[in-house]
């Protein structure tokens, strides 16, 4: 939810909002685990110089994106190329086209202008030739929404996607069994209509376990095979008597699930969801894509040089029944060693629930063995043959690797772009299961679909999103796709126009269709801009993490964190990505000197437990153990939680049970290797084996990290997680970097300065950070030589001298550099100590300083937005106040119901006091959503919208001084009295500047 930003607000007192100090050491860069040959060159660059130019002007490639969703192909390429230039005019770097149409209730004629027809591809080459144009990528959905579908499959093709049905019949011990075999538990999806008998079984039901019973309990040595017995779908057979109880005869048919992508019709003839795990389902997208889609000019476009991808949503796919493929006996057989045939009855699912049991044990290896076999199908099948095709076109492969019990962190490490989204993880967690497969698989971007939220139309708000965001960077998410901005209009749209996602079943829907139609756009380019800053940072260079988590799994999108990390160790800088045997295995990392992967995200130490998705049971593949006891002989510092005296393998095979414990007993032998008993005793291991985080700080700080380094700077992007709490403390980074300096990047403005307030210690930089709830900033450590790169100008201390600037102390509120000469700053007349590093202390008196001031009265004009005379034309209204105190506007009269554009003034007179050697700062207390100021007619620079406190310095003059301050805010309020079926149960937000606004007067003196 979002915070009231005025609680536990430092106080607006202290004069630099950021103070730190950072570090870095020099590491290579990983290598791609498959190089995309021939794709446009990745944006992270690979020197300091370069990413001091990057923040100040980030590259196009680097900028946010949009998902755009589109009413099929019933849209005008005039307005699609005017869209595009909205987006890019706004600051934002691309596009993801998607047929997107949930709130459209009228016939959208998907014969006509379906996903895929000739207007849909007259629209999609007008949106790539302005997109090259203006230098936008744009990204192409698979198929007409999700999972991946085509029209030219049915499910009765084996191109679909597939399901294997039961259907059981209880029969007691020498009961006579003729006829028709058990039809399907679960009914047929629509427009299923062949099926085929898999195969026939018979089992006895376990001491007192009952037909009625979910699942029942079978004795699996019991089974009897009777599918050579059937007659095409008759059976004639005896339940054996011996031994009395009641037989369970199961029938298993193996049939096309009729699944169709998310909200359709999209399509003329309908889409049918394809088979995701075999190559007959990939072959069906790829064939579609080049003889429906693929102009020639389609094609040329996109080998612009933007470069897009092709995207791929979360693996979404719903049956009633069991998930199949028709290869799949072979493939089991083939990764398992083991039939499949016996595990039938614990494999079956009916409305997702299990059926049958062998016992807890049995079920759960079984499982276990089913879903690895689903991933590596899905690798095989489906994201290899989809990324070379992709590449063929210049474009990368994107997908969100989750949605089934399988490994997602692996998965992340053989696509060019793996995707998390902010509305369905749980945590922070989910996204660093996907950033380890990302950095042991040598990839640059983790995106993320970012800013959904459930209920949230028309009243998210930029600052909510940025805070979503923010904490996303620190998990590992470079690059976010805004979820999401929506085509003008469509048939029955009503204003502000179309939007895909709300209403939603007749109920507030899903945020935000961004763009004009907000009166928050007027100041999104302040927003963008933070963003792509952001990202330049974060795709700068090779990204750095302490722990490697060893998890049997590698699933995402569960909620499951790190023990003893997510919560404790986080708080205290540790930095953590999970891993998973099988992406350990295809990635292949090596230690050396102590390091896992080295040249990429250089874990320093390991840690695992048991299955945390199976009451932790310890187990293990044999072939990880042996892994882990190589890297622990290499050096790898290992924490090994729980008592492992007789780990298992994960699945039904046993065979290597004795060597797997002999392994991991040499393993816990190992020096560099501390076994604990339990969680608790975490911190316990870590300090016994001497390990500690690269950035370190009070314990229980709401601040997160990420860090990217090269062999010139590192890259620390830093964000306070809490919404109440502010950060205020010291910061240590370990450096080995000679000489190394820190410089604070505002990522708001791109304005960077050295730090000169820290204090080089053993092996690190450390400086004060302070943060406002929300808030966010950047820390570059690098050489003194960094210094007139990030300030872009001749205007800056010369590195020799910079170097011998050090201050490890001040009891003034700062010292920062103006042009070449360091400032001390105070909120107080008086007399100031700053000490440097080598010891020697100077003392510089400030003068004078003045009051603070409170700003009570202001005029407000407010442009009132309102509908229109069609679905696409907003109607403005002006309102006009003299206020005597602020307030919001719910509380003022005529603006309960109002939502646009808030411009408030006054003007204030200062005397002598306030100028020449002095400045203020303005504090603007509680305001939203986004704001803009301005002094006596200038522009001042985008203002931190997590913190809004905003340097004056340098702008006010003797006399009298005009302030203007210029706020936006969402559309709910007025929605709620413009649509109450929809939006009326919605509360009113609370809108415009609120305050108090205050000027905090400093004085400053040279050092």
């Amino acid at each position: 939810m979002p915070a009231d930003d005025s609680a536990d607000r430092p106080t607006p007192t202290r004069l630099s909002r950021r103070s730190f100090i950072g570090a870095g050491a020099a590491v290579g860069t990983a290598a791609a685990l498959q190089p995309a040959v021939g794709l446009p060159a990745a944006a992270a660059a690979p020197g300091g110089r370069e990413l001091a130019a990057g923040l100040r002007s980030p590259e196009r490639a680097v900028q946010a994106k949009f998902r755009w969703w589109w009413p099929h192909g019933m849209v005008d390429p005039a307005e699609i190329r005017r869209e595009i230039d909205q987006i890019a005019d706004a600051g934002f770097g691309g596009v993801e086209i998607a047929d997107v149409h949930h709130s459209v209730e009228d016939d959208l004629a998907p014969e006509r202008t379906g996903w895929g027809t000739k207007p849909w591809r007259e629209a999609l080459e007008a949106a790539l030739a302005r997109a090259r144009r203006r230098g936008l990528s744009v990204d192409l959905t698979i198929g007409p929404a999700w999972p991946a579908a085509v029209p030219t499959v049915t499910p009765q093709d084996a191109a679909a996607a597939r399901e294997l049905a039961h259907g059981v019949r209880f029969v007691a011990a020498g009961e006579d069994v003729g006829g028709a075999l058990p039809e399907p538990a679960v009914e047929p999806g629509e427009g299923v209509s062949d099926r085929s008998l898999f195969a026939v079984q018979a089992l006895r039901l376990a001491d007192g376990a009952s037909p009625q019973d979910t699942p029942c309990a079978l004795v699996a040595d019991s089974l009897v095979e009777l599918t050579s017995s059937a007659d095409g779908e008759e059976l004639s057979w005896s339940a054996p008597a011996e031994g009395g109880g009641t037989w369970a005869l199961i029938a298993y048919w193996e049939r096309g699930s009729g699944q169709r992508p998310e909200r359709g019709p999209h399509t003329e003839p309908v889409s049918y969801v394809v088979d995701h795990f075999g190559a007959a389902g990939t072959r069906a997208v790829t064939d579609f894509w080049d003889e429906r889609i693929l102009t020639p000019r389609i094609r040329r476009l996109l080998q612009g040089p933007a470069g897009g991808a092709l995207f791929e949503d979360s693996i979404e796919m719903e049956t009633e029944a069991t998930l199949w493929t028709a290869g799949m006996p072979e493939a089991f057989a083939e990764h398992t060693g083991y039939d499949l045939g016996p595990y039938l009855p614990v494999l079956v699912r009916a409305h997702e629930d299990k059926v049958f049991s062998y016992g807890s044990e049995t079920d759960r290896r079984a499982g276990d063995d089913y879903n690895g076999v689903l991933t590596r199908l899905y690798i095989d099948h489906h994201i290899r043959p989809l990324k070379e095709w992709a590449h063929g076109l210049g474009l990368r492969y994107r997908i969100q690797p989750y949605g089934l019990q399988t490994d997602a962190a692996a998965k992340s490490a053989v696509v060019d772009i793996p995707e998390g989204e902010s509305l369905g993880f749980n945590n922070l967690d989910d996204f660093r299961s996907l950033a380890g497969g990302r950095d042991l698989g040598g990839n640059t971007v983790l995106s993320s679909e970012a800013g959904a939220v459930y209920g949230g139309s028309y009243s998210t708000t930029w600052r909510e999103t940025v805070r979503t965001v923010s904490r996303e960077y620190a998990a590992g998410v470079n690059q976010a796709v805004l979820h999401g901005f929506s085509y003008a209009d469509a048939p029955g749209a009503r204003w502000p126009g179309f939007a895909a996602f709300t209403p939603y079943d007749g109920g507030v829907g899903y945020s935000e269709s961004w763009g004009p139609r907000h009166p928050a756009w007027q100041h999104v380019a302040d927003v963008a801009g933070f963003l792509a800053r952001s990202q330049q940072g974060l795709q700068w260079g090779t990204s750095t993490v302490d722990v490697a988590f060893l998890r049997q799994k590698g699933y995402a999108g569960s909620g499951f964190g790190a023990a003893y990390f997510s919560k404790e160790g986080v708080r205290s800088g540790w930095t953590h990505q999970f891993v998973s045997p099988h992406l350990l295995e295809i990635t292949d990392p090596p230690v050396t000197d102590g390091v896992l992967a080295p040249d990429g995200p250089a874990y320093s130490l390991l840690v695992f437990e048991g299955d945390a998705f199976n009451g932790r049971v310890t187990t293990l593949p044999l072939e990880t153990a042996r892994r882990l006891l190589r890297y622990a002989e290499a050096g790898l510092r290992i924490v090994v939680v729980g008592d492992w005296s007789s780990p298992q393998q994960p699945g039904i095979d046993q065979d290597d049970a004795d060597e797997l414990a002999a392994t991991v007993e040499a393993l816990l032998d190992q020096p560099t290797v501390h076994r604990v008993a339990d969680r608790a005793a975490i911190p316990d291991g870590i300090a016994a084996l001497g390990a500690a985080p690269a950035v370190s700080y009070a314990k229980d700080s709401p601040l997160l990290h990420a860090r990217r380094r090269s062999r010139h700077a590192d890259f620390y992007f830093l964000t306070n997680s809490s919404d109440d709490t502010a950060v205020d403390h010291d910061v240590t980074f370990a450096t080995g970097m000679r000489h190394a300096y820190p410089f604070s990047v505002d990522l708001w403005t791109g304005e960077a300065e050295p730090v000169l307030l820290h204090r080089v210690e053993d092996g690190g930089v450390r400086l004060r950070v302070r943060l406002a709830p929300g808030a966010s900033t950047a820390v570059a450590i690098a050489r003194p030589q960094w210094a007139p790169h990030a300030a872009g100008s001749g205007k800056h201390m010369p590195p020799g001298q910079l170097r011998k600037l050090r201050l490890s102390g001040t009891d003034a509120d700062d010292v920062r550099l103006s042009g070449r000469d360091p400032k001390v700053r105070a909120a107080a007349p008086g007399s100031y100590t700053t000490t440097r590093d080598d010891g020697r202390s100077h003392t510089t008196v400030v003068d004078s300083v003045a009051d603070p001031r409170e700003l009570r009265e202001w005029r407000l004009e407010v442009e009132d937005w309102r509908p229109g005379a069609s679905a696409t034309e907003t109607e403005v209204r002006t309102h006009e106040l003299e206020l005597k105190a602020l307030a919001p506007w719910t509380e003022l009269e005529g603006l309960a119901d109002v939502s646009g554009i808030g411009r408030y003034s006054t003007t204030v007179e200062l005397g002598a006091g306030w100028t020449g050697g002095h400045g203020a700062y303005l504090d603007l207390g509680r305001v939203s959503d986004v704001f803009r100021v301005s002094v006596n007619g200038e522009d001042l620079p985008p203002g931190d919208q997590l913190d809004p406190v905003v340097d004056l310095g340098g702008h006010l003059r003797r006399g009298a001084n005009r302030i203007e301050v210029e706020v936006s805010t969402t559309l709910i309020n007025r929605m709620r009295v413009f649509r109450p079926d929809v939006y009326g149960d919605v509360g009113r937000q609370e809108y415009g500047l609120m305050g108090p606004v205050r000027l905090l007067p400093y004085g400053e003196a040279d050092l």
